[in-house]
């Protein structure tokens, strides 16, 4: 298995530079691809975003209120704002209820993790860039 078939399967975390309250350089310098970040928004499997969030998809009716809504999050952060958001909430808001999709391993003080799931992010990467993508567009 190479790099790309690791990267794929969300094995491997890509590091990252904090400047701020940005990740200012997309993760492993990949492009995010807007369309699969908005299915990745409203998946009721994998995202889960809108739990909490709402979000201008009207299709998906249940949309949660317990976070703020999407809409014009593009205009009120850029993307490297969003990005630490989705990897490092605690780092912007150590009171936050939201998660971290972007942490694994013994270190990402998580507890109880299906062995299918152990070491492995809730988002790879790739999808991490998509969803910044889809969220840039909400102006």
């Amino acid at each position: 298995m190479g790099l790309a078939d690791l990267l794929l399967a969300g094995s491997v975390l890509l590091p990252f530079q904090v400047t701020g309250d940005a990740i200012p350089a997309p993760l492993g310098g990949l492009t995010g691809d807007a369309a699969r970040g908005r299915a990745l928004v409203a998946s009721r499997s994998q995202g889960l975003c809108l739990l909490c969030h709402a979000a201008p998809i009207p299709e998906e009716r249940q949309q949660g209120n317990l976070a703020p809504d999407l809409q014009g999050v593009g205009q009120r952060l850029d993307a490297g704002q969003l990005r630490l958001r989705l990897v490092a909430p605690h780092r912007v808001n150590p009171e936050t209820v939201m998660p971290a999709y972007y942490r694994a391993g013994p270190d990402a003080g998580l507890n109880r993790v299906a062995a299918e799931f152990e070491g492995k992010p809730v988002l790879t990467a790739q999808q991490i860039e998509d969803v910044v993508a889809y969220l840039r567009t909400l102006k």
